[in-house]
């Protein structure tokens, strides 16, 4: 007999399987987690600053630049489309987003629930007992917190239940994190508090239920938000569209490309403002070779008055 497992069960059992057999694990090591050694391997593409358990720390500066992308100038500096950059940039929409006039850039700490099974959760309890945690929990993932993180959650698009913070954890991350801001591919519950807070956050739904019904079954591995894997130490970047999660070795091409894409639409709009030109005749590229001249001319003067700055 042949079994299949929803994509959704299949990818969750693929990050545990990583964590517990890919490579010997140190006895100091949790078992939900990557040890430092793994973190590294996993993530050697990232040749910069790591926190000490070996996650990537893309540089405060890099993240403060982000803030001024756009969800296009992401999409078109790391997807291949205007400006290329051969899809780095991971796409995930279809949030409740709580602060919609706030842009949310930080770096992914990730966390990973699963439907709660009491076979398997007698064992992960007895095997965190073993580490000295008594209570292995929500709460436990949010302590190993950091300033400029994102709570990234799969909680399977669970609703009641799946509720990872009220009004009092989630001020908690805000002051935490700074304002980092979080992913959660579940709910949250007391939104009338939560309004009231200035940290971006996007959320699945909200249900007034206590969290119940999950067990935490990884901290900081790969885990699936929609249709992407997000990886401990991506560059998050929310927006009212949605969420973009990049490599941190992209970073900095995708940040130059996109300083090019927002020099071509400020050109374009300059162009538009005169009244002289048809849509079609500067938009994409402009037809007139004088115009192409012309623009090729300005995007040089803007990127160097733009990386003069930095």
């Amino acid at each position: 007999m042949t079994i299949r497992l929803s994509s959704h069960l299949a990818a969750s059992l693929l990050a545990c399987a990583v964590v517990a057999t890919l490579s010997p694990v140190p006895a100091s090591a949790q078992l939900w987690t990557w040890s430092k050694d793994q973190m590294v391997e996993y993530t050697k593409a990232w040749t910069g600053d790591r926190f000490p358990d070996g996650r990537p720390k893309v540089p405060d500066a890099q993240l403060q630049r982000a803030r001024d992308m756009s969800m296009e100038e992401i999409t078109i500096s790391g997807g291949g489309g205007r400006g290329g950059g051969g899809g780095y940039s991971q796409y995930a929409d279809g949030w409740m987003v709580l602060q919609p006039g706030k842009k949310m850039v930080g770096r992914a700490f990730t966390v990973q629930f699963m439907p709660a099974r009491a076979d398997i959760d007698s064992i992960v309890t007895a095997k965190a007992r073993e580490k000295g945690v008594q209570t292995l929990n929500n709460q436990y993932a949010l302590d190993m917190l950091q300033p400029g993180d994102v709570l990234v959650v799969d909680l399977f698009g669970k609703k009641e239940g799946g509720t990872i913070v009220g009004d009092n954890l989630f001020y908690y991350v805000m002051k935490t994190t700074k304002n980092g801001g979080m992913v959660i591919d579940g709910s949250v519950r007391d939104l009338e508090g939560i309004a009231e807070m200035a940290m971006p956050a996007y959320v699945r739904s909200v249900h007034p239920s206590p969290i119940g019904g999950a067990t935490l079954s990884g901290i900081n591995v790969p885990i699936r938000i929609g249709n992407v894997t997000v990886m401990p130490g991506d560059v998050v970047v929310g927006d009212r569209e949605g969420i973009s999660f990049i490599p941190p070795q992209a970073l900095s091409e995708i940040l130059d490309r996109a300083d090019t894409v927002h020099v071509h639409d400020e050109w374009t709009r300059k162009m538009f403002d005169t009244g002289k030109y048809k849509s079609s005749e500067i938009y994409g590229s402009p037809k007139d070779p004088a115009l192409k001249k012309e623009y090729d001319e300005y995007l040089k003067k803007r990127l160097e008055e733009i990386r003069a700055k930095k």
